[in-house]
Parts: C-alpha cells; sequence; structure tokens
C-alpha cells in the first residue's frame, strides 16, 4: 500500500470567504459579462467560433449538463454561462507538460487547491508515477498500456478490478469499455450515476418499468403546471430555465420544493433576450421575469412527507367530488394498487405530514390547488432528492402524485429527473451498470462471440469497499475525479492507496491523480471540442440527453496536443494490449498475487475476430455493433446523420408498463424523521455556480452572496444564535456514523435563508464527513444531502484571524 504522504482532503483557504449581497435574478448581464471574459481567454475569434458550434447540430454537445437541445430550429447561442465556462475550460491554451511534473512532486500539488490544478490547463502526454517516486514522468503510450495489461493479467480473478466511468463519455467510448471489461471477465462497472440519479432509476424501474424521464422538451410547451423539487437550475442546468420562463408567459404554474431559496427559480433575465431590439432595455433594467408562484421550503429530507401530504389533499378532495381530482379511468386501465395507496393516505395524520415535511398545511393545500387545477403537470427533481435516505421511496411519492391524474404519457406531462453529466444517462444505456439484464448480455455475447460474466458486478460504493478491503487492486477510470466525487474521502483516499494500480483517463489535472495506488497512470484524451481523427477520417460521437434524445457531436478545435488519444482509441488499444499480444511475461509493476503466479486468463472465449483496431479508426463500425445489441437503435448510423432521434420509451406512449404487474405501480411508503440529539444539524451538500460537478472554475457563488472562497456553512440565523456562533465564526464540522469520526476542518459562518436544524455546505470540501456506510435504500447512492453533523469553533487561529474580515 501506497504511504498516504499526499493529503487527500482540498487545503484550507488562504483566504476568507467574503459575504455579500445575492444576485435577484438569475443570468442576466453578469451572465453576459462573464461569457465575454471566458472569450477573451480563449482568444477572442478563436473563442467566438468555438461557442457557436456548442450545442449544434453539426457542432459539439456541451460538456456540462444533459439539458436537451430542442429537436428543431436551435438558436445560434444554444448555451449558458456555465457552458461557457465548461467549454472555455477544455479550450484553455495553459499546458500541463513533462517539465511542469518534473517541478512539481505530488505531495506538493496535493497541497494546491481543486481550483488551482484544474487552472494549470490541458494534460499533454502520458505520465507515470512509479512506486515510491515523487513525481510523475512520461511514458509512451504503448507502455502504459502493457503496463495495464500486466496488472490486469497478474490479477487472481478479473473480480479484482474494476472500471470507473464517467458522464462526459460518449455513447461509443462506453460501448466499448463495457465491452472489454465483460470480455476481460467482470461486471465491476461503477459509474457517476451510481452517485447521483442510480436512486431515479431504481424508483421509476419499479414504479412504471423505465428507469428514465417521460417527458420530451416539447412538453414544456404544453405544460400547465411543472413542479420543480429538490433542484437548482440557475446553476446546474441553466437552459432549462428558457423553457420554464416560456412556459410560464404561456401560463403555466411553477412550484418550487427546495430547502434553499434559489435564484434560478425565482426570477430569470434571459441572456439572449439583449440581442433583441425590443427586449434589451426592460431585460436589463427590469427585475427579470417571474417564474415561480410557489417556493415550498421542506426540511431536509421532508419531500417524501410532503408528496403524501399533496396527494392526501387531492384524494379528499375527489372524495367530495368524486371524478373531480383524479383520473379514474387511468388509474383503472394502467396502474395497480390504488386501493392500499388510498387507505395508507387516508391513515396518515396530518400532524406527522406537517411536523417530518416543515411545511404548513395551507402551503400544501395550495400545491395542491395547482396540480389538481393543472390538465397536465411535469415532475422535476435533481439530486437534493436521489441523495437522500429515503431517495427510491421519495421518488416513487412523485410517480404516485402523476399517476393519480394521469399524468403519464400525455403530453405536456410526466416523470422529467434531470441529469447531471452530458452523457450520463447514455453511458447507462450502453451497458456501464453492474446488473444489465440477461436479455441485453445475450445480444451482447451473440453480436461478439463471447460468454460475458452473470454475476452482479460492484458499484461505486462497493468498489471503493473492495478497494478498503483488498479485494480489487487495479482501479481505472474512464474520466472523472473520482476521489473528489466519493464520500468518505479519506475512507476512498485510503482504499485507492491499496491498489497496485490506479488509472485515469483524463483532460485536466485533478486531485485523483494524487492519491493512488503503488504505480498510478494518467492517460490524456481529447477533449468534447477538438477534432478527433482516425486512420478512418474525422469522426463524430454521439451522446444521449435527460430525455433519451441521440446528438451528434463533432469538435472543431485542434486537439491541445498531438499525442492525445480519442477514449474509443485509449479502450481500443488498452483491449489490444490486454488480448491480442499473448501471455505478458514480464512481471508486473508492483507486486504478484500471493500464489506468485501470473492468473489464467478469465475462463470463456477471446475471440480474436473483434477487430479493435478498425473499431478505433472508424466509428460507424461501433455505432453498427450498438444497433444489433442496444434496443432502440437500429440503423443508428443512417438515423444519426439525418438528425437528432428519440429512444423509444414505452410509458410515454401508455403502450406498456414493464412491471411485474403489467401495470404502472402505486408503492407505498412510511414517513421516517430523524431524531436530533441537542446540537445536531442535517447537512446537505451543494454546488457553488462556479463549478461544475467537481470541476472549480472560480471561487465565488454570486447567486448565495459569497465570494472568493468555498468553505462556508449556511445557517439559519436562530441557529446560529441557539449555538452561540456568529457570521464569519470559523467552524469545524464532525459526523459520527458507525462508530466512526469524521472531521471537517475550519467552515465560515454564513446566515442563511435554510430551515432551523439544517445546514449546507459544498462539495467536494465537506465529502469527508459524507459516511462510506450512509446509503440510500435499494440505490447504493451516498447520502450526501443528508448527513447529521455538529458544530465546534475552530480551533485555528488563522481562520479566527482570517474571520475578521468576512463581510464585503
Amino acid at each position: 500500500m501506497a504511504e498516504p504522504t499526499t493529503s487527500a482532503q482540498p487545503p484550507p483557504e488562504r483566504a476568507t470567504p467574503r459575504l455579500g449581497a445575492p444576485s435577484t435574478a438569475a443570468a442576466g448581464l453578469a451572465s453576459v459579462a462573464k461569457t465575454a471574459q471566458l472569450v477573451r481567454a480563449m482568444g477572442v475569434g478563436r473563442g467566438v467560433q468555438t461557442l457557436l458550434q456548442v450545442n449544434q447540430r453539426d457542432g459539439f454537445d456541451c460538456q456540462s449538463c444533459a439539458w436537451p437541445s430542442p429537436d428543431g430550429d436551435r438558436h445560434v447561442l444554444e448555451f449558458c454561462e456555465n457552458g461557457a465556462k465548461a467549454v472555455a475550460d477544455e479550450a484553455a491554451p495553459r499546458r500541463v507538460t513533462r517539465e511542469f511534473f518534473a517541478q512539481h512532486a505530488v505531495a506538493g500539488l496535493a497541497t494546491q487547491s481543486d481550483h488551482w490544478l484544474n487552472a494549470q490547463g490541458r494534460l499533454v502526454e502520458p505520465m507515470v508515477l512509479r512506486p515510491g517516486a515523487a513525481h510523475y514522468e512520461p511514458i509512451a503510450w504503448d507502455d502504459a498500456f502493457a503496463l495495464i495489461a500486466r496488472e490486469l493479467r497478474a490479477l487472481a480473478t478479473p473480480d479484482a478490478a474494476t472500471f470507473y466511468t464517467s458522464g462526459r463519455t460518449s455513447n461509443e467510448a462506453a460501448f466499448l469499455w463495457q465491452l472489454f471489461v465483460r470480455l476481460f471477465g467482470t461486471n465491476n462497472l461503477p459509474d457517476c450515476s451510481n452517485m447521483c440519479h442510480e436512486s431515479s432509476g431504481v424508483a421509476l424501474t419499479e414504479s412504471i418499468g423505465i428507469g428514465k424521464g417521460t417527458v420530451t422538451l416539447a412538453d414544456f410547451g404544453q405544460a400547465d403546471a411543472i413542479f420543480v423539487v429538490g433542484q437548482n437550475p440557475g446553476t446546474n442546468h441553466p437552459r432549462m430555465l428558457t423553457a420554464l420562463e416560456a412556459a410560464k408567459a404561456r401560463g403555466a404554474k411553477i412550484v418550487s420544493i427546495n430547502p434553499l431559496p434559489e435564484v434560478g427559480t425565482e426570477r430569470f433575465k434571459n441572456p439572449q433576450d439583449f440581442l433583441h431590439p425590443l427586449r434589451a432595455l426592460p431585460t436589463l433594467l427590469g427585475d427579470g421575469a417571474r417564474l415561480c408562484d410557489l417556493w415550498l421550503q421542506p426540511r431536509i429530507g421532508g419531500d417524501l412527507a410532503l408528496f403524501k401530504g399533496l396527494m392526501k389533499e387531492m384524494l379528499a378532495a375527489d372524495d367530495r367530488a368524486p371524478g373531480s381530482v383524479l383520473d379514474h379511468t387511468f388509474i383503472r386501465e394502467h396502474t395497480h394498487g390504488f386501493e392500499a395507496l388510498a387507505a395508507d393516505l387516508r391513515t396518515t395524520p396530518w400532524d406527522e405530514i406537517v411536523a417530518a415535511s416543515g411545511i404548513a398545511r395551507d402551503q400544501i393545500g395550495a400545491a395542491a390547488a395547482i396540480a389538481s387545477g393543472a390538465r397536465a403537470t411535469i415532475c422535476c427533481w435533481a439530486m437534493g432528492l436521489t441523495q437522500q435516505p429515503d431517495a427510491v421511496a421519495t421518488i416513487q411519492q412523485i410517480a404516485n402524485f402523476l399517476l393519480l391524474r394521469g399524468n403519464i404519457g400525455r403530453p405536456g406531462a410526466g416523470a422529467c429527473p434531470v441529469r447531471g453529466h452530458s452523457n450520463v444517462q447514455g453511458d447507462r444505456t450502453m451497458g456501464i451498470f453492474e446488473r444489465m439484464p440477461d436479455a441485453w448480455l445475450d445480444r451482447l455475447d451473440a453480436e461478439f462471440g463471447m460468454k460475458s460474466p452473470r454475476a452482479p458486478g460492484l458499484d461505486t460504493v462497493d468498489s471503493i469497499r473492495a478497494m478498503h478491503d483488498g479485494r480489487v487492486q487495479v482501479f481505472i477510470a474512464l474520466g472523472g475525479n473520482f476521489l473528489s466525487a466519493t464520500p468518505d474521502t479519506e475512507f476512498t483516499a485510503a482504499a485507492l492507496r491499496r491498489c497496485r494500480l490506479t488509472a485515469h483517463v483524463s483532460t485536466k489535472l485533478n486531485r485523483a491523480h494524487l492519491v493512488t495506488g503503488r504505480t498510478a497512470l494518467i492517460l490524456p484524451c481529447l477533449g468534447r471540442s477538438e477534432r478527433d481523427v482516425q486512420a478512418g477520417g474525422e469522426q463524430f460521437v454521439t451522446t444521449e440527453d435527460s430525455m433519451g434524445v441521440i446528438n451528434t457531436s463533432r469538435g472543431r478545435l485542434a486537439p491541445a496536443s498531438p499525442a492525445l488519444l480519442s477514449e474509443p482509441a485509449i479502450v481500443c488499444r488498452l483491449a489490444r494490449a490486454v488480448f491480442e499480444v499473448g501471455r505478458v511475461s514480464d512481471p508486473p509493476s508492483s507486486e504478484l498475487p500471493a500464489n506468485g503466479r501470473v492468473a489464467d486468463p478469465p475462463d470463456q472465449e477471446r475471440p480474436a475476430s473483434i477487430p479493435w483496431e478498425e473499431l478505433a479508426a472508424n466509428y460507424d463500425l461501433i455505432r453498427d455493433r450498438i444497433a444489433r445489441v442496444v434496443p432502440g437503435f437500429e440503423d443508428y448510423n443512417r438515423r444519426v446523420r439525418a438528425g437528432a432521434f428519440h429512444l423509444p420509451n414505452a410509458p410515454r406512449d401508455r403502450r406498456e408498463w414493464r412491471t411485474p404487474t403489467g401495470r404502472a405501480n402505486f408503492i407505498l411508503a412510511p414517513i421516517s424523521r430523524p431524531v436530533l440529539a441537542p446540537g445536531e444539524f442535517v447537512m446537505m451538500t451543494i454546488r457553488t455556480h462556479d463549478q461544475f460537478n467537481t470541476t472549480i472554475y472560480g471561487l465565488d457563488d454570486r447567486y448565495r452572496g459569497v465570494f472568493g472562497g468555498r468553505r462556508v456553512v449556511f445557517m439559519h440565523e436562530e441557529d446560529i444564535r441557539a449555538a452561540g456562533l456568529q457570521q464569519g465564526q470559523f467552524v469545524d464540522l464532525m459526523n459520527r456514523h458507525s462508530g466512526v469520526e469524521r472531521l471537517a476542518l475550519a467552515f465560515m459562518v454564513a446566515p442563511y435563508r435554510i430551515p432551523r436544524g439544517c445546514v449546507a455546505t459544498y462539495f467536494p470540501e465537506a465529502n469527508v464527513i459524507v459516511p462510506i456506510g450512509s446509503v440510500a435504500a435499494k440505490s447504493n447512492t451516498p447520502t450526501s444531502k443528508f448527513v447529521i453533523v455538529t458544530l465546534r469553533p475552530s480551533a485555528a487561529s488563522a481562520y479566527a484571524n482570517l474571520a475578521k474580515s468576512s463581510r464585503v
């Protein structure tokens, strides 16, 4: 095991965060100014040309969120401020060279902030950190693949390796990746979905027979009510605000359900209005378009009780006037379990609902009235729901809520889990899952003449546990920043250090490169915005957005380095190194298994007929294979060249409910409420407006009035007083779970409109106190939105001094 000589956590900040006035409207002139700044950083001509390609039919899919683009005409500026940040970040002119690594030891890099690491620029060539070395050094691609092959072939079992996938990975690369992994002999395919919308997939599959949403972008133009639950679209999915603005202008009612007030659901100044001569001045001088008709502020974890309250109100109204609220025809023809749900709702006391949700009954009634008066309702949600202990049950109550009025399979209505990373849903469709259905694997086996493993593999949390226990010894990541994205930072770091090899396919430097196994590799790849030229000519890839739409993506920029490989090329060359070269006789770079021998290949036929080199040269050949394996992708190459296409979605058409009952299921769930001891709070982690996932673009969060720093803890003013604290004071956050105490040092107290007994912090800084053992039931998703913590004044005198200047 590598010695823990490098810090796994982001270091203390060198300056205190400053608190100022938060934005009063999302986007607006500040967004335009920020985008202009990003354009200048890329070079004005290059920057403008690049941004004009974002989300265009002949351009590239945004590296950021998975919000869909219109099926028809697209705006010439089909991007948002945070999409521009992602593009500028990838197109950054700075480079991380071999000279950089020679100058900076790994231990020294670990003392730098995540913002600093990312700002150093693009990785340009493969690098290796050898056992005992202090610095990364260059390694040739062939040598890197040979090193991985030796380590994999040295394992006693294929299940001693785990293969992570980021949501940035294209459909083509993801399909090849799962093929390689299953051909190697394991289903250990953790991915970022395990940490975000896994709960949505589990919940919806049980409820309606598909683990995806049921709406299209066009449905927002026909909805009468839109519920936005546990989601901050202004920062995490800014293009969604345009759809909400248009729906609102058409008369739709919008209900926001969130423990935090989010400016993105309150007011919106559409930056595209500045291009319109009649709207520019009113947009500049006005307050912005008001979006939200009603904001409900549940306590953290109170959403399940809230939706039971909404349904109880609707049921009572229908009891008073039968057929006036509920869609009894739809319930009778398409659902199962209504009578049990109705009985459960009738016997659930209002006092229990109000206490658990934190919402007054009259507010619940107001929201229920909006839903009851709407012909068509959409419910959107994100990780505010999916990362709770009762996440699956909570999402199933949303499904129940929609089913009561027939709001599945109706224009303008449906379930809308809003995905984060741009192809996280496509990766799952392509087979990145530790438990793919047998029928799917049967088609894969028939296509490639192989016998894929059928034993369930490891997801993200179980992979971390297996590395920590020594059962997994090789970790390879196709994208992502695994260390910073995962819970329980010190536990995860210890798990990675116990590996013989850790390898990351990456575009930028991140903290996962600094906490490593005995040997570590950085494998730099092309970015989404860069031209991908292979032996068969210039290539394109495809992605699937949150609404099941397949789009092409063609990069236009010159690659950051001639040494970069595409992700499909990396997978194919690795596969050739493992499967085609034959038994590798060289010793592995670290140590052999305890039995002192190189393991035999997995017990299956490995056909030489898989043309890895040809697949890497021409991505059409990959798509031809996908078309024969993955349902909905028939005639893939022709269809995707003709334009974006929608994947089949049986509940959307009400043609089939693929559940054991053959119907959509009403699923019951009890209300649970945590009992907090004196001094305990429920913590949720959130993003700033200057980050996407774990990538930190800047140190401001203007939407919440935080500037120049990230280590803040948002608290209710009365909780601050009751705890004997004050604004600007630094505190340590502690969690104790399963007998283990976890500590996050030096967070500045910031008063905020958050429910009593609740606090919020930014990730990844607070991930260190998210326990590895606290996961959502059924989905195994870390409960980053529900962590019980206590606070104590920080003992570090440096932070006490910083607190003196905590206000703008």
